[in-house]
């Protein structure tokens, strides 16, 4: 089971916009009639509730959504880029991968159809109607289209269950969730049977809970040890965790304890949760005979309450489902019911006035605005670069300019286009 990807995903490209003009016969003054580029389409991950693993991203890493049209004459806007919506299973936490090494948490999907944005698809070229006036009626202006975000995504699932089972290998988590849902995990007598958490529903008191098995952990499972820390970011989910015993191993108490110290060092706040001690095979009669031992070395220890079950023959786990439905309950009474997390979505930063840097002797103006319109424009053409200028020259980049220390006899450049001032 695949349950953490990093995936490249791409949005689209907004088309650019159209230099165009009306002529008709009988239609004076027609003027510029190009239509704008069309926006590109972002690409989304949505939960889908019948999906429990990421296995669709195993062979493919990289998404793309589709680009928006160009414009055309006749004011024609161009099509919209289609969004790309990529589906991942419930408890889906995802980040962005960031230069700084630090992770940003874009959003935690916990329900059907909930979406976000993880890459916003870039906005269409403004075709030359736009840059027509009163001093320039026949503009041969257009912009390109931005460009779509381009970013890396990591996805990890986090499998969502009211109760966890935990516990060393062989201790019986399979047999238990088996005992109690209709879940069919793979039982055997040797370690590690179970290599990825398996979910079930417990019907209980009229009343249903997902449990779901976590694999087994072993003693320095927090640096990667056995199975590793790959399946401890399972339990966080969890409201309630069985603690399975082996009653047969030879000291159930330093077991527990060894397990519990592997989820603190993972996080120590998996203490926290409610736990119930199960002692588990008191079908076997050397087990039966310990119990009282084994609930005497717990009470000495501090822990009062202790189950034991047999989850082969079933003898206590009814008992044991109708109490973690109770903490369960109880968990979930206590659980701020208005407060809703909101996802933390992916702002785009853009710069909306120009920025001015010198390059030697030449003042580099960085303003996308302008420079999209130069690489939507034939520069080559003499009187489109009098246009340029002459947007250039307007009042308020020539203050900008001078506040930069710009001098006549300069050299400025935006983009490709350079002139002298």
């Amino acid at each position: 089971m695949l349950d953490k990807v990093s995936i490249c995903v791409i949005a689209g490209n907004g088309g650019n916009g159209s230099v165009s003009f009306r002529r008709e016969k009988f239609v004076p003054l027609g003027g510029p009639d190009g239509g704008d580029g069309g926006k590109g389409g972002n690409v989304i991950i949505e939960g889908d509730s019948s999906l429990n693993n990421l296995n669709y991203f195993l062979h493919r890493r990289y998404f793309k959504a589709q680009s928006g049209s160009h414009g055309s004459s006749g004011r024609k806007v161009g099509k919209n880029g289609q969004d790309l919506t990529l589906k991942v299973p419930l408890g889906t936490v995802i980040k962005y991968q960031l230069p700084e090494s630090e992770d940003e948490h874009i959003c935690d999907i916990k329900t059907h159809k909930q979406q976000v944005i993880v890459a916003h698809g870039g906005n269409g070229g403004l075709g030359n109607p736009h840059f027509s006036s009163s001093t320039n009626q026949s503009p041969r202006l257009a912009q390109m289209g931005e460009e779509g975000e381009e970013v890396y995504v990591d996805m990890e699932m986090r499998t969502i269950a009211d109760v966890g089972i935990i516990g060393y290998p062989n201790a019986g988590k399979s047999s238990l969730l088996t005992a109690s849902s209709a879940a069919h995990p793979k039982i055997a007598n040797y370690p590690f049977t179970t290599l990825e958490p398996m979910l079930g529903v417990v019907d209980t008191n009229n009343k249903s809970f997902i449990m779901a098995e976590i694999p087994g952990l072993i003693k320095d499972a927090h640096v990667g040890k056995g199975l590793g820390f790959e399946f401890l970011r399972h339990i966080v989910r969890t409201r309630v965790l069985i603690h399975l015993i082996d009653g047969n191993s030879e000291d159930p108490l330093k077991s527990m304890i060894d397990v519990n110290n592997e989820l603190y060092m993972y996080d120590n706040t998996l203490l926290q949760k409610r736990q119930i001690i199960a002692v588990n095979k008191i079908d076997i009669e050397e087990v039966r005979e310990r119990m009282t031992d084994i609930e005497a070395s717990f009470k000495e220890a501090g822990y009062e309450h202790v189950a034991f079950i047999s989850a082969l023959t079933g003898e206590g786990v009814p008992e044991l489902m109708s109490k973690a439905l109770f903490l369960v309950q109880e968990s979930l009474a206590e659980e701020p019911q208005d407060e809703e997390e909101l996802p933390v979505l992916h702002v785009v930063e853009k710069n909306t006035e120009p920025i001015i840097e010198k390059d030697g002797d030449v003042y580099v103006v960085r303003y996308p605005f302008l420079e999209r319109m130069i690489y939507g424009s034939d520069i080559t053409n003499p009187e489109v670069k009098r246009q340029i200028i002459s947007v250039m020259t307007r009042p308020r980049m020539t203050k900008q300019l001078t506040r930069a220390g710009v001098e006549p006899g300069d050299r400025v450049r935006v983009g490709d286009f350079e002139w002298e001032w």
